[in-house]
């Protein structure tokens, strides 16, 4: 593994005091780049991610070119799921489309087991290139969590409202229990799959749990997430949860044995901590912002940072991922911005 240079991501993620607000965007790799929009001409995302070199180079392009303190995986979250029987296709202008969506108990029972460096050697591949020669900044892994990767696979594809997935949990919970069940051995497999090959910390995404009461979440989704959270606490690296529209739940990702909650741009840094969350916070500027002008951006930047560094223990990142119609030039004017401003201020 090759040593780590700037390590200021990974002492953040454990409520260490940094010299600087480290900075790292969701969904960096890719999107909104011309080089990695001209690979997409060429090549689907699943072919990317089979291609252990060229997945590498478009990982680690935002950390050249924004000087971003940590680097993320390109995948995607369905990247594990053929593995254990789901026939995914990633449709351009739709996403995930599931072939055979699950409708009962007996469906879930014919899913399989993931054995990683037999199913998605390429991942394992692209993470022992990255850590081991390319990167002087940690590299994180990822999985999908159980919910929204079983939203996917009752829809059979993106939703709106989630009425089958909900249906679904309310009317067959000896299925729902034992699809989460299957999805968290997954997960926990895969992900520590993905620590042993070289990531320094671990980000699970539920992005669509936010669809869920908190009631309904501590029934039927926290108990599974507490097994894998635990199970990934082994691993000794850093583990973040996030989700989008889900700040309702954020106090209960913060009871779960994890580093980093991550935000999105719906709850501040100040509200989170005055609702006693102590924990390293990641987030939160809302992505659309980077449409601005540079002085709505700044400012804007300015008052999340001023909360954020009221405390140890914080990352700055959007409240979701970069789209493709943010200028590259923004994101790396932005994270010049959140090392210089926040250095200064630590400094005094």
């Amino acid at each position: 593994m090759s040593k780590i240079i700037n390590n200021t991501f990974l002492k953040a993620a454990r409520g260490e005091q940094t010299d600087h607000v480290p900075v790292w965007y969701m969904r960096q790799a890719g999107r909104s780049q011309p080089e990695y929009r001209a690979i997409k001409e060429k090549y689907s995302l699943f072919e990317i991610t089979h291609q252990p070199e060229l997945c590498a180079y478009v990982t680690r392009l935002p950390v050249e070119q924004y000087n971003v303190d940590a680097a993320v995986l390109y995948k995607d979250i369905m990247t594990p799921l053929p593995a254990i029987g789901i026939d995914v296709e990633i449709k351009s202008g739709i996403g995930p489309v599931i072939a055979n969506p699950i409708k009962s108990l007996s469906d879930v029972e014919k899913l399989g087991k993931i054995n990683p460096e037999s199913d998605v050697p390429y991942v394992l591949d692209t993470i022992r290139l990255l850590t081991q020669e390319q990167l002087s900044v940690p590299l994180i892994g990822f999985g999908g969590a159980p919910f929204t990767l079983a939203s996917y696979m009752i829809e059979g594809g993106p939703s709106k409202n989630y009425n089958k997935t909900k249906a679904f949990m309310y009317s067959q919970p000896e299925a729902w229990f034992a699809l989460m069940d299957k999805l968290a051995d997954m997960t926990i497999t895969y992900v520590k799959s993905q620590i042993k090959a070289g990531a320094r910390a671990i980000q699970i995404f539920d992005s669509w749990v936010g669809a869920l009461n908190v009631t309904d979440y501590r029934h039927y989704i926290k108990p599974v997430m507490h097994r894998i959270f635990t199970s990934l606490r082994e691993e000794n690296v850093p583990l973040i949860m996030f989700g989008v529209g889900a700040s309702h739940l954020s106090r209960e990702w913060h009871d779960l044995p994890l580093d980093v909650v991550g935000l999105d741009w719906r709850l501040s840094i100040k509200e989170a901590r005055q609702m006693g969350m102590t924990k390293t916070l990641q987030g939160n500027l809302d992505p659309s912002i980077l449409l601005s002008p540079w002085k709505v951006i700044e400012e804007r930047t300015k008052a999340i940072l001023d909360q954020g560094m009221e405390a140890p223990g914080y990352i700055f990142n959007l409240g979701h991922g970069v789209f493709p119609e943010v200028n590259p030039e923004t994101l790396k004017r932005l994270t010049s911005f959140v090392h210089e401003y926040s250095s200064a201020k630590i400094g005094k």
